[in-house]
């Protein structure tokens, strides 16, 4: 079952999906009740479970809440991103069977969307506030985005842990990053200094892809890659530093998430 926006439909799957957990493990009965269950709709739902996640001994739940519920409403085409951002990894990952479990407990969907917060406070001039989120989402969930770094929908962090983030970075719609990825820079400059990777990428654990450099449509860095030059659209590039290796087996690499180079072709469809 496929949504493209945050329908009604969408919210009343995930309510199913939140009563077959609590039949299935009673444990988790008011854990599910409190982040799904209670709330009147998905974005209520969601920015209970992230200020829940960010919350410390300082700043309380209630005002993190509070900031995401005032840039969902003034901005919904955020809350349209983050459930397009579940249908990614619903698609992507074999090991998910609901959205449910996408929305509670998979870090690298939910540092994508306290990212966006981070996103829309630091282009309303609220740079603190911005900067003490990419703080504490760094300390929570392990990935580091700097808060003016564009990232489009349908994005995949898998795994997450260490994904580093630069504050020129551009990251495109329908996208797939797995672990230990680094999009930096080079050095100490200033200005336009971090990578652009545009629709369809799937960019392998432990890569590193460093400067202005671009990223083109549909190709694929191997893991553990060093890339330091601008990569063509719809080609494979590995090694240290990365080489054109060959064709991605399909169109959307971001889809297929295979992460084989050794024998790439071009077969014009996922698989």
């Amino acid at each position: 079952m496929k949504y493209d926006t945050p329908t009604d439909d969408f919210w009343q799957q995930l309510k199913r999906e939140a009563h077959q957990t609590v039949e299935k493990e009673p444990l988790l009965a008011s854990y599910v009740h409190a982040c799904i269950l209670t709330h009147h709709n998905f974005e209520a739902s969601l920015s209970f479970i992230l200020s829940n996640k960010l919350t410390d001994a300082v700043m309380p739940a209630l005002a993190v809440r509070e900031v995401f519920d005032e840039a969902y409403l003034l901005e919904p085409s955020i809350v349209e991103a983050a459930v397009a951002d579940i249908e990614a990894v619903f698609k992507r990952d074999p090991a998910v069977t609901s959205y449910i479990q996408i929305m509670m407990y998979f870090k690298g969907f939910q540092s994508i969307q306290v990212h966006r917060l981070a996103h829309f406070l630091w282009h309303k001039d609220r740079h603190e506030l911005a900067l003490f989120l990419q703080s504490r989402n760094s300390e929570v969930f392990g990935v580091d985005i700097h808060p003016a770094a564009k990232i489009g929908q349908g994005v995949m962090f898998d795994h997450a842990t260490g994904i580093v983030v630069g504050e020129t970075t551009v990251i495109e719609d329908n996208v797939s990053i797995l672990q230990n990825v680094t999009l930096g820079g080079t050095g100490n400059e200033s200005g336009d200094r971090h990578p652009k990777i545009r629709e369809d990428v799937m960019v392998g654990s432990g890569a590193k892809i460093l400067g202005n450099i671009e990223v083109g449509r549909g190709s694929k860095v191997g893991a553990g890659s060093v890339v330091l030059d601008n990569v063509p659209a719809h080609v494979t590039v590995v090694g240290v530093p990365a080489q054109i290796v060959g064709r991605p087996k399909c169109q959307r690499p971001c889809e297929s998430m295979d992460q084989n180079v050794l024998s790439e072709y071009d077969s014009g469809a996922c698989r």
